[in-house]
């Protein structure tokens, strides 16, 4: 219900209603919101006022308007805690939803004098690069890159690398993940995420770079991850 007489602008009731109803479950991911006019009898208000709600709520990320079709529901953020190391595979089923990878490259290339620093190999030494979108559910989630040695992981193939490399990594060739560093920061899209992500121009990226280490020691990998901010959030856990 819309309450004309409170201090609270109607654009801003609509907005609040419209969150509520996602977070409660009433309206579900991809469901259809009724059209700006439909609100507007509803509620008795002006169409403008409406629109006004909407935009916000797109901006924000709760919200997807199709051309020529309408406006849709985007759905609830996806909240992960950076305690523990998961892979994207993991953290997704552990959700109850269905990870699944496109795989744009694979290629072995010669490392840069940057990545043989951090992966502590020679220069110009053998790297599998793969970029890949990772999604949930069918919705474009990351665009990752990975990078490492060849020479450490053996046998890497494209149909392995769209199942899950950590669980080839830990139950085929049997080398034991340790731990990892994360780094995170803002940025905005670039003309890749742009194409492969679905979002506009400008629009907010979370850029996370995970060097993950076996449990010698060794550095396995290198992860650049693009997350859609509209879709995404991280959390974390501090302890004094």
């Amino acid at each position: 219900m819309i309450d004309k007489n409170s201090p609270l602008p109607i654009y801003y009731q609509i907005e609040e209603q419209i969150k509520k109803q996602i977070e409660n479950g009433e309206l579900q991911q991809n469901d259809a919101l009724p059209s700006e006019r439909e609100f507007a009898e509803r509620f008795q208000i002006s169409r403008m006022t409406v629109r006004q709600a909407i935009n916000n709520l797109v901006n924000e990320g709760y919200l997807y308007r199709q051309k020529g079709r309408g406006t849709f529901v985007l759905g609830k953020k996806l909240e992960q805690q950076l305690v523990g190391l998961t892979s994207f595979t993991e953290d997704m089923k552990a959700r109850g939803m269905t990870p699944s990878s496109k795989l744009l490259t694979f290629t072995i290339v010669p490392c840069t004098d940057k990545i043989a620093e951090q992966l502590k190999i020679a220069k110009y030494s053998p790297v599998y690069e793969i970029k890949r979108i990772r999604l949930a559910d069918d919705i474009p989630m990351a665009l990752e890159t990975v990078y490492m040695s060849a020479n450490l992981v053996k046998g890497l193939t494209e149909s392995i690398v769209n199942e899950s490399l950590y669980q080839y990594i830990e139950q085929h060739i049997h080398l034991k993940i340790g731990y990892a560093t994360q780094t995170l920061e803002s940025s905005i899209s670039s003309d890749l995420e742009i194409e492969h992500l679905g979002v506009s121009k400008f629009a907010p990226i979370l850029f996370i770079q995970r060097n993950t280490y076996l449990e010698d020691g060794t550095p396995l990998e290198i992860v650049k991850s693009s997350y859609r901010a509209d879709r995404y959030k991280f959390t974390f856990t501090m302890t004094r």
